[in-house]
């Protein structure tokens, strides 16, 4: 990870996941890219496009974890991304499995 995203996703990491220090939020970093997803405002939204792009997004979306994600955000992303197209369902959130 370069330093103009450490120092951003350090920023976001301070406001989007609180009950962690900054160094300890960074230790998993799609995470914090998750959580600025779910929760970020315009203006925080954008600054992650423009410094970890469409592609990180995509595999941070592919890869959640159950609770990473509420119904409207999945949604937009989903579409955001181009990983489904209007005409199609978008896929169900990530649900734990009893086995």
């Amino acid at each position: 990870m370069d330093s103009a995203t450490r120092h951003l996703l350090r920023r976001l990491a301070q406001q989007y996941v609180w009950w962690k220090s900054p160094d300890d939020a960074l230790r998993q970093p799609e995470r914090v890219i998750a959580q600025v997803m779910n929760m970020g405002d315009y203006d925080d939204v954008l600054a992650l496009v423009d410094q970890v792009g469409e592609d990180e997004l995509r595999q941070v979306l592919t890869h959640a974890e159950i609770g990473q994600f509420n119904e409207r955000s999945w949604a937009y992303w989903h579409y955001r991304l181009g990983l489904t197209q209007p005409d199609e369902a978008i896929p169900p959130l990530p649900e734990r499995r009893l086995e």
